[in-house]
């Protein structure tokens, strides 16, 4: 029976585990929906068409209300550092604090510096100075990402530093911390699912008007436009997973151990497509496998070696269950998303793309595809560094306050119930602002729903003030 300082600890995590798994989601469509509209705006400043400036309209509205949850939602997190995770506040401060304050100084002063202009300056200042502010919110976005993914993957792969007299980690270099092994490979990661999380939720808004209206020009553009980014850049970020696959096995092979389910350490490795690994027994049950395909993948050999979970102490052990099932999911996705992008080719060459309604219901359907695949690869990454907080240095259990379990369940009973009113009633809002179609004055031409949105989002009439 686990004691009771166990069960405050299993309480940190999970709440710890709910306040972030909500917030990434807002920062993960911020980040590409502040490029899209930068595109958009530097569209029509370049060819004078009304059709980018009105998509500007309708989206900049959404972003504003995703950046305003992204921003409240963050900051209860920095408050847990201080209530159930002191101890790991105290001793990585002197690394982690600085990197945190640069986030703040550069992407959170840029953000704030030009959002109003950004929102409310169209008609108040000039045009270039107009899309200059809102190149700096994008920009300011990018550097939020950089800075808060250097801080994390320096926990995956910590390097520049000193440990003094106190136990606290200590800069030695800088551009060590900043620039750690799996930093760049988890920057570009996350960056293009981003980038496919925005692809996928606008492709999804303009097939569903494009089900209602064909001849509606807004849902035409940001489709296509949509199509384009799924076509190019799902791919990119099967290139990508696979370069930081590359890496993580250099530097956490115990992570890639519990993603591929292996135990054993073995050359020539199969790749385990499905099954349910033991932890306990030490196995993967019911696996379904292919003959040497692991090792191939993993080392572009296909007698290369893989180190199974066998070779880690059972308390070093991430839970593979988790970070198996995790991983395949994001993958899954991934695939999806490649396919549905490299499909819209053809029948972009067939002419066919804003006339087929199977593939247009499809494209409403992965919508939510690029959070999914976010909050999966967050899992992979956060479980499989387990059971540490800084890899192979920091233990989660060294790192927790001494608060109470009684303590720590009753605030994370308020953040679930806090967070399902606040941020249901904050995505209901932006659903409603979703249904009105793009261009200005256009009504839906279709009497009825394809595949039941009417039950998802409001009853709202059609017009935009745009």
């Amino acid at each position: 029976m686990e004691s009771v300082d166990n069960i405050a600890l299993l309480l940190a995590r999970l709440q710890f585990s709910w306040t972030i798994g909500v917030h990434i989601l807002f920062p993960s469509f911020t980040i590409g929906l502040a490029s899209y509209l930068a595109v958009l705006e530097g569209l029509w400043l370049k060819t004078g068409k009304q059709v980018y400036i009105r998509l500007f309209k309708y989206w900049v509205k959404i972003f504003a209300v995703v950046f305003a949850m992204g921003v409240v939602s963050g900051i209860v997190m920095s408050y847990e550092f201080g209530t159930n995770w002191s101890v790991f506040a105290d001793k990585t401060g002197p690394i982690l604090g600085p990197l945190l304050a640069y986030e703040v100084l550069s992407a959170f002063f840029l953000e704030a510096g030009f959002l109003g202009i950004m929102l409310f300056g169209l008609s108040k200042v000039g045009k270039k100075l107009h899309f200059t502010a809102t190149l700096m919110v994008a920009i300011g976005t990018f550097f939020s990402a950089f800075w808060i993914l250097s801080a994390n993957s320096w926990m995956q792969t910590p390097q520049g530093y000193s440990i003094n007299d106190v136990g606290q980690f200590v800069p030695e270099d800088w551009l060590k911390i900043v620039f750690n092994p799996s930093f760049p490979y988890r920057l570009m990661h996350m960056v293009i699912a981003a980038y496919l999380t925005t692809a996928f939720v606008v492709g999804a808004v303009g097939a569903w008007h494009l089900l209602r209206d064909k001849t509606c020009e807004g849902a035409r553009v940001m489709f296509s436009m949509a199509m384009w980014m799924a076509a190019i850049v799902a791919p990119l970020q099967i290139f990508v997973g696979d370069m930081h696959g590359l890496n993580t096995m250099e530097h956490q092979p115990a992570k890639i151990a519990a993603m591929e389910g292996h135990f054993e350490t073995q050359k020539g490795a199969p790749l385990i497509l499905f099954g349910i690994p033991d932890m306990e027994a030490e196995e993967t049950k019911y696996a379904i496998e292919i003959p040497k395909l692991g090792s191939l993948i993993l080392t572009h050999h296909a007698d290369g070696e893989i180190i199974g979970l066998k070779a880690f102490p059972k308390e070093d052990r991430p839970n593979s269950l988790i970070v198996f099932w995790a991983f395949r999911i994001m993958v899954g996705l991934g695939t999806l998303m490649a396919s549905l992008g490299l499909f819209s080719l053809w029948l972009r060459w067939r002419k066919k793309l804003y006339d087929t309604a199977l593939f247009h219901k499809a494209a409403v359907l992965m919508a939510p595809s690029g959070f999914m695949a976010v909050i999966a690869g967050w899992t992979v990454t956060e479980v499989g560094r387990q059971p540490y907080t800084v890899y192979g240095l920091l233990r989660t259990n060294q790192s927790a306050a001494p608060v109470e379990a009684p303590a720590v369940a009753t605030s994370l009973l308020i953040f679930i119930i806090v967070y399902f009113v606040v941020f249901g009633f904050g995505i209901y809002y932006i659903l409603r602002m979703m249904k009105a179609p793009p261009t200005p004055g256009q009504t839906p031409t279709a009497s009825s729903h394809p595949i039941g949105l009417d039950s998802i989002m409001s009853t709202q009439t059609g017009k935009e003030d745009n």
